[in-house]
């Protein structure tokens, strides 16, 4: 029992220390708000005093009033600066937005001349795939309709520029247009299909440039013209093609079996081809000869070289085409400009 009333002692003294001390905080705190309330609401004579004779204004305030009045000031310049600055760089990112959209918008023009030019294009590549496609004997409408869409046809596209505007327009277009080009693709296969099926009947008709790397000019076109040494009119039978030196390599136009290789006092050197369908070609002047007599060679076989045999006033080679005994202008087989 003793010991329970001396703890009992000891907590009622813990618990009158706490209480002192809080009351002491409390007492501290209420001293402190006081006097903070008599410096706030200490009173000041403010005085705005004239350099002129003028009348000396004053008015009276306490410390609270002017302390706030400073604040709210600070505040006011405070605020005002940041929204200033603030204002600066939204003005700022508008420039740069406004640059950005017109930048935009000029490489939409362009886009959009673009996008007429592909039109443009697209036109004249649908006429002549048409004309092409009907040269060959191939059924575009069943070809192209097959892989077309709804409206999806060229001419729908051009039919339907008006009914849409702006971007959608562009967008309209483009998506026509690559459904049209890519229902053109299976035509254009078969024209390659076809092509490559007559690669052997292209190659069996003279039509390359006889003498090798396409370099030299006509000297002499086919037809009536004066002869050079005699200086009496005569047909020309060929063509005289000069590259101005003796030694460039003579080709094959075509493949072939060499039936003649001989010398001739007016055509010098010179090669006779026998090719298909009846079509015969003549190499003369020759400076040296690489073929033999009854030797098969294909296109572009190099048989001999330029030269100045025969009768010839410089280094050329004399090309003639013959179907059956009809002698023809070689010009059209190798499809160049005569230039004299």
């Amino acid at each position: 029992m003793a010991k329970t009333r001396h703890y009992k002692k000891i907590e009622k003294n813990v618990v009158a220390s706490l209480l002192n001390a809080l009351r002491r905080a409390l007492d501290g705190v209420c001293k402190f708000f006081v006097k903070l309330f008599h410096i706030c609401d200490s009173k000041l004579t403010i005085m705005i005093v004239p350099h002129s004779q003028g009348k000396v204004i004053n008015f009276r305030t306490n410390v609270f009033a002017l302390g706030l009045g400073t604040v709210l000031i600070v505040g006011v310049i405070s605020s005002f600066v940041y929204f200033k600055k603030h204002d600066a760089d939204i003005s700022e990112e508008l420039s740069r937005s406004m640059k950005e959209n017109r930048e935009l918008l000029a490489s939409f023009d362009e886009l959009r001349d673009e996008n007429n030019n592909v039109l443009q294009t697209a036109k004249r590549f649908k006429s002549s795939l048409s004309q092409t496609l009907s040269l060959l004997g191939i059924n575009q409408s069943s070809t192209i309709a097959k892989a077309s869409v709804s409206d999806s046809d060229l001419n729908s596209l051009f039919d339907t520029q008006d009914r849409v505007s702006g971007s959608t327009k562009e967008a309209s277009d483009m998506r026509q247009l690559t459904s049209y080009l890519e229902s053109a693709i299976q035509p254009i296969e078969q024209i390659g299909k076809m092509l490559e099926s007559q690669e052997t009947l292209f190659a069996d008709i003279p039509n390359i440039w006889p003498v090798k790397g396409g370099i030299g000019h006509i000297s002499q076109p086919f037809g009536q013209t004066t002869h050079p040494i005699s200086g009496n009119w005569y047909i020309h039978k060929g063509l005289d093609i000069s590259t101005w030196r003796a030694g460039d390599p003579i080709l094959a136009t075509a493949n072939g079996q060499v039936v003649t290789v001989t010398y001739d006092s007016g055509f010098g050197n010179y090669v006779i081809i026998k090719h298909k369908h009846g079509i015969y070609t003549r190499y003369c002047h020759m400076n040296t000869v690489r073929v033999k007599k009854g030797q098969f060679v294909s296109q572009r076989d190099v048989i001999g070289t330029i030269g100045n045999t025969g009768i010839s006033t410089g280094p050329h080679l004399h090309y003639e085409i013959h179907i059956g005994s009809d002698v023809v202008d070689p010009v059209k087989y190798v499809n160049v400009k005569i230039t004299k």
